[in-house]
């Protein structure tokens, strides 16, 4: 499997960071749309829909066909596989450091379940 690239990581992240274009990308998964269908729940100009829908394309997350006059987009779910591996990494990193802090909580909390009474350490 291919990689992406960190300036391509990028670019995907810049594109997930707008609320708008996260929502475009949910409904694109369940199914193509128009770039008015995208519009249309958001009260925007088509020219500001066609506008996050260049920085998805961008970045490679959508794929958008022209069919006369009608422009259909749908999702491309490649660079969102390659955003979550990389996340992943980190999730890992976090599982670790509380396996880690949950030992720690347990030897301590055994530690003192040992401790006879009335002894103050």
């Amino acid at each position: 499997m291919v990689e992406l690239s960190i300036p391509h990581l990028d670019t995907v992240f810049h594109a997930l960071g707008d609320a708008t274009r996260r929502r475009m990308l949910r409904e694109l998964a369940r199914g193509e749309r128009t770039v008015g269908q995208l519009a249309e729940p958001f009260a925007i100009s088509l020219a500001a829909a066609s506008k996050h829908i260049r920085a998805l394309e961008n970045a490679g997350l959508i794929r958008r066909e022209v069919r006369g006059r009608t422009h259909l987009c749908r999702l491309d779910p490649g660079p969102l596989a390659a955003a979550h591996r990389w996340l992943t990494s980190y999730e890992r990193f976090w599982t670790d450091r509380l396996d880690v802090l949950e030992r720690l909580l347990r030897e301590e909390e055994a530690g003192r379940s040992t401790t006879p009474a009335g002894d103050d350490r």
